[in-house]
């Protein structure tokens, strides 16, 4: 096992290591800048590319990956209902326990978008300090244009309608909802706003979008084309959902567990898709504004200068 991570090391990361497990071609690019920064790398989980990565390990499993590091780097979009890390390159599932975490070095720290309650119990048992960095909305707007992009290319392969005088609901002003909502009213769309915050509601109205209070979606889901959820609570639930009309195009964007009933619409026979991961559209640019939180975020807690990121 390596030397425990202190606030005496140097803010340094050629004495760093660093494990990269799960995600997708983001990851690829995170990678491959952890390594120019001269820290140790390994990594598990994702694609990796014929040609490799420059100074990055590939390792054989995800407890490889993690032995002896002083950093775990999990993907934004989190995990799935049953626990397991955001993985879809693998047929296996990346399970995080207590045991995982354990090999890790004494004092180490998991920087990711949002950890469940699974993560969170795991790495209090292995004395393991978690940093999420979903809420950064620094963060969150470098790589909103490729989710943004994103959506837009799920809504043109799902409907057989133009986005232009669609009647569509966006249910959440987040920082993605808001910068969804002017993009849609750009391409010509009727946009509806359902959000409970009065101050995200006037900044909807000023971008051209009609807006309503959230208890509004119940009344005015039967007159929507398309209807998007960004709020990770399940708020497009059954009863919304048999208002819906069967014509309408469900897509959800909200992290874990979701914003929509998606066994609810498929029994009700509904076009739903979860669009998780869309920053994997354009995984150099959104890698690339990950890595830089990811790298702030670490020198900080070699300078002994950071405290747990959690979210609001």
């Amino acid at each position: 096992m390596q030397t425990p991570l202190s606030a005496a090391l140097p803010v340094d990361f050629k004495d760093v290591t660093i494990a990269i497990v799960g995600g997708d071609r983001r990851e690829q690019e995170i990678a491959r800048r952890a390594a120019i920064s001269g820290a140790t790398v390994r990594a598990f989980g994702f694609a990796w590319p014929e040609e490799g990565i420059a100074g990055v390990e590939r390792s054989a499993d995800a407890r490889a990956a993690l032995s002896g590091a002083h950093f775990g780097l999990f993907p934004i979009p989190g995990s799935a209902a049953d626990g397991a890390l955001f993985a879809p390159a693998l047929k296996e599932k990346i399970i995080v326990d207590a045991e995982l975490l354990g090999h890790m070095a004494s004092r180490a720290h998991i920087l990711l978008g949002i950890a469940n309650e699974q993560i969170e119990q795991a790495a209090a048992a292995a004395h393991v300090t978690l940093h999420e960095y979903d809420s950064d909305v620094r963060l969150m707007l470098l790589r909103a244009p490729a989710i943004v992009e994103g959506v837009v290319k799920v809504l043109i392969e799902n409907t057989d309608f133009t986005i232009q005088r669609a009647e569509i609901g966006v249910v959440g002003q987040g920082t993605i909802g808001a910068i969804l909502t002017r993009m849609l009213v750009l391409l010509g769309g009727r946009v509806n706003v359902f959000a409970r915050n009065p101050i995200q509601r006037a900044a909807a109205t000023a971008t051209g979008a009609t807006t309503w209070q959230l208890d509004a979606l119940d009344e005015r889901a039967p007159t929507l084309d398309i209807l998007i959820s960004s709020v990770p609570v399940r708020v497009v639930n059954q009863k919304i959902l048999e208002r819906v009309s069967r014509k309408a195009l469900i897509v959800d964007i909200a992290a874990p567990p979701g914003g929509v009933d998606l066994a609810a619409a498929s029994a009700l026979g509904l076009r739903a898709v979860w669009a998780r991961g869309l920053g994997s559209r354009a995984p150099i640019s959104v890698g690339a504004s990950q890595w830089i939180g990811i790298e702030e975020r670490i020198q900080e807690i070699l300078a002994g200068s950071a405290s747990p990121m959690k979210r609001s």
